[in-house]
């Protein structure tokens, strides 16, 4: 382990042994802790553009979720929503004897709503961005999109990554051949790590969303004994698609409106400044 140790947290990089699993970890800044949890093929380093950004005001945790990059699993082996929200719970015990702040992007989302019913006291607020999960979602509707995501698997496994990654980009309403970036960032090359990670959340992370078993009517009872909550939209994604359409009902759900976000679904990453910026302001707004 490369770190240095404060009274309450720790700083650098390391593994934690976790159930089945060991986690690579990265921690960088001071303030409040941030655990940023992202989605996709997105392991500790996926967010560096905005974890540079945020590492001024807030101790930035990020990590490779079980099954990617650093914290590799056995060929094979399963994975749920529910051993990625344990593992959030081990690390942040770890690293923070406070309640934490947390920005869960699209599975980061469904995993941090997971933490949030299982283990209201660790978090002080969470930013839902566009959760993937199909159970916020009435009867037909949440039906309707499991099948969505069952069939990228298939076309996955029928045709290669290239078209499963089109249809991921239509289902999530991402278009990859937008413009709509801030000036200046560096693409992160699409090497064989990545690929290696695309496999990983196509053939297992796909199978624990289509499978999740998130206590919507727990979630819905948490009230003021669980963390604040703030569901989150990007501004460019379009109304009519499934993650939408997940954030709006867990709106509903909780009693409160959408926050909105520069970009779209993947706002984080094509939209760190503004996206920092807005994040400052949603968490200052919470601290209220």
């Amino acid at each position: 382990m490369t770190t240095q140790k404060s009274e309450k947290k720790t700083y650098g990089s390391g593994t934690l042994a976790v159930p089945g699993a060991a986690l690579h970890y990265e921690v960088r800044g001071d303030g409040p802790v941030l655990l940023v949890a992202q989605s996709g093929e997105g392991d500790a380093g996926r967010s560096v553009d905005l974890v540079d950004r945020l590492a001024g005001t807030y101790t930035v945790i990020t990590y490779d979720r079980r099954g990617l990059s650093r914290s590799a699993l056995p060929a094979g082996r399963g994975v749920t929503i529910e051993e990625h929200a344990d593992d959030v719970h081990r690390l942040l015990a770890e690293l923070t004897d406070e309640p934490a702040l947390m920005l869960g992007l699209s599975l980061g989302a469904s995993i941090g709503l997971h933490l949030a019913v299982r283990h209201p006291g660790q978090l002080r607020t969470l930013v839902a961005h566009e959760p993937v999960s199909p159970r916020l979602l009435p009867a037909g509707e949440r039906q309707r999109h499991e099948r969505e995501l069952v069939e990228i698997q298939q076309t996955y496994r029928r045709e290669g990554l290239a078209p499963a990654l089109a249809d991921v980009a239509r289902v999530l309403g991402i278009d990859p051949a937008t413009a709509d970036k801030e000036p200046g960032l560096t693409p992160q090359p699409f090497d064989g790590r990545r690929v290696a990670n695309f496999d990983f959340f196509l053939e297992r992370d796909l199978t624990a969303i289509v499978t999740d078993t998130l206590d919507v009517a727990a979630l819905a009872a948490l009230g003021d004994a669980g963390p604040r909550i703030v569901p989150a939209v990007g501004r460019t994604t379009p109304r009519t698609v499934f993650d939408h359409a997940c954030a709006e009902h867990l709106a509903a759900l909780l009693g409160t409106e959408t926050a909105e976000f520069p970009g779209g679904h993947n706002g984080s990453l094509t939209h760190p400044a503004g996206y920092a910026a807005r994040l400052r302001e949603v968490l200052g707004e919470a601290g209220r």
